[in-house]
């Protein structure tokens, strides 16, 4: 494994790590205001998801030991414009940011940063990184199979289940 792949891999894991940190302080501070949670049952999908993704990508760039293919300078390139883009949706969620989809009844849904154009852009942020970080290392496997896993239980899955949450929130807006 080069020392990129080590210290990238490194990076990427404390990142998520302090991400969750961030999540769970998140959903305390709303559930504390009346917040609550739903779709609690298909939260471990995602984290299985994400788990399965850094173990297929360190054991695909361990037992394979592909050299660093001549597109990494782009891909590596795309992943970091990636992150800038996911920033961009954490810092525009602010406190409602979360990997969980919390209820905040009354709330109105965020309509600054890229929420302005897009809904649910930080999926689509998302699996970028789950294909180009993969292919930067050359886990060609890694690369194809977890960005459509991940479309497809967002799709089918969580992005229903935030759909409906939005829903009761401006119905509860509407009551109040």
């Amino acid at each position: 494994m080069s020392a990129l792949f080590v210290a990238t891999f490194a990076f990427v894991v404390a990142q998520r790590l302090v991400e969750l940190a961030i999540a769970r302080r998140n959903a305390a501070y709303w559930r504390a205001r009346g917040g609550y949670e739903v779709g609690a049952r298909h939260y471990p999908l995602f984290v299985g998801l994400h788990v399965l993704f850094f173990l297929s990508l360190a054991a695909e760039v361990g037992w394979r030991a592909p050299a660093l293919p001549p597109w990494w300078p782009w891909t590596l390139a795309l992943f970091l414009l990636a992150q800038v883009g996911r920033y961009w949706c954490i810092t525009s969620l602010g406190r409602f940011w979360n990997t969980r989809v919390i209820v905040v009844p009354g709330a109105a849904p965020v309509a600054r940063g890229p929420y302005r154009w897009l809904r649910h852009p930080n999926y689509w942020i998302v699996a970028l990184e789950l294909l180009v970080l993969p292919l930067t290392f050359g886990a060609l496997m890694t690369a194809t199979l977890f960005p459509l896993l991940h479309l497809a239980l967002v799709w089918r899955v969580r992005i229903p289940v935030e759909e409906a949450a939005l829903q009761a929130a401006a119905r509860a807006r509407r009551k109040a």
